[in-house]
């Protein structure tokens, strides 16, 4: 393994940042998410048009720029320090993946080069709103709990004849549903108890879809509830005993390394606001940050950002660690957004402070794609470190 980065993954980083640092400051972060997308579509055209952002990982044949996970990964790191609301998680990380791998040639030829020169949004649609374990980050996702099960709830997949498909359910608490022009829904078909879980591609103006934009704590990372009411839908790729949940779960170890970066992002943005503030601001005639006990503080949290940086360039080498470098990642963005307030003193405390943004995607990151004691306890039943694992989980004490 080579550690160093080339110069076009240099490149990329660094022009990224400087677009950002002239168009996603904070006053720019707050006016986008009150627009009806969400995010700015005058920036996320640019992002797509000069930078191909959401075609990095994309095949070259299908418009893409053909690069790896390494670099979607840099580029979320710099989104990451920004809190940039914009559909690239939601689109290029969890949608264009899931497609890569299921669709037939036919789709992906469809709808790629959409997806890569940022025409199209897509995001995916798991029932009971639980993205982590659809993704099988937090637990097996084989497991008929997070899909609703096959006899009742969850979303019912049934052919209507014509060589469609008919969709009737709800999803809770899907990513940027509000505003994407694709959904990847995960729905059930086959009857119980022979019950399997496929994807189904539904277009944003298909006949009864119902979305509603939720009003969630974090803003920059818009939710929305899907209701499907014998919605039209196609197919993704061919109902040939494929595995399904296995592509979920290998979309999802991706997604948790770059998700992981752009966490470092959030939290290495709050360490150098938090670093600069206390440059300034003056106790006792000194700056604050000339206080011991106050560097003790911020050593520590650059010590933990490094940390989880390390883990998050480690996991988007081999994505195989994802879920637990996004743990760590995710923790010390916690840590780090919650040190930060405690830092800026008075001023951190008031509610419109930039502060609160990264205490909000911090708390909102994890309760959507962790908790981090979920993620570690997952990966360590995987690894077989406490015994066997079965469908429900981890079973502690057995030896294997």
């Amino acid at each position: 393994m080579d550690a160093a980065f080339t110069a076009e993954q240099d490149e990329i980083r660094r022009t990224l940042r400087d677009l950002l640092t002239k168009h996603g400051g904070p006053g720019e972060v707050r006016a986008a998410v009150r627009t009806a997308e969400g995010h700015d579509p005058a920036l996320w055209h640019r992002l797509a048009q000069e930078l191909g952002l959401p075609g990095l990982a994309i095949a070259e044949e299908y418009g893409g720029a053909g690069c790896t996970a390494t670099e979607l990964a840099l580029a979320c790191e710099e989104t990451g320090r920004a809190l940039l609301p914009a559909p690239l998680l939601a689109t290029a990380v969890l949608a264009a993946p899931l497609i890569a791998a299921l669709g037939t040639p036919e789709q992906r030829a469809e709808l790629l080069p959409r997806i890569a020169d940022g025409t199209l949004t897509a995001t995916l649609a798991a029932p009971g709103g639980s993205m982590a374990a659809a993704l099988g980050l937090t637990a097996d996702n084989r497991a008929a709990a997070w899909a609703g099960g096959g006899r009742a709830g969850g979303i019912q997949a049934r052919p209507d004849g014509g060589g469609g498909w008919r969709l009737y359910g709800e999803a809770d608490r899907v990513l940027d549903g509000h505003s994407a022009g694709l959904l990847l829904v995960a729905a059930h078909t086959g009857g119980y108890p022979r019950s399997r879980t496929l994807l189904f591609l539904v277009s944003a103006e298909a006949e009864g879809l119902a979305r509603t934009r939720l009003t969630s704590m974090d803003e920059t990372r818009p939710l929305a509830r899907i209701e499907l009411r014998d919605a039209a839908a196609r197919l993704l790729g061919a109902d040939d005993g494929t595995d399904v949940c296995g592509a979920l779960a290998d979309t999802g170890s991706r997604a948790a390394a770059v998700l992981a970066a752009e966490a470092v992002g959030a939290a290495a943005g709050a360490l150098e606001r938090t670093v600069a503030y206390v440059k300034e601001r003056e106790q006792f005639g000194r700056a604050i940050g000339s206080f011991q006990a106050v560097k003790h503080r911020l050593a520590d949290l650059y010590v933990r950002v490094e940390a989880a940086r390390s883990a998050a360039y480690y996991a988007a080498w081999d994505a195989a660690a994802g879920p637990l470098a996004l743990a760590q990642a995710l923790e010390a963005a916690r840590i780090v957004a919650g040190e930060a307030v405690q830092l800026h003193g008075g001023i951190g405390f008031t509610w419109e402070h930039e502060a609160h943004l990264y205490v909000k995607r911090a708390a909102a990151d994890e309760l959507l794609f962790g908790p981090v004691h979920r993620l570690r306890d997952h990966a360590a039943g995987r690894a077989g470190l406490f015994g066997a694992v079965t469908a429900d989980g981890p079973v502690h004490g057995v030896a294997v």
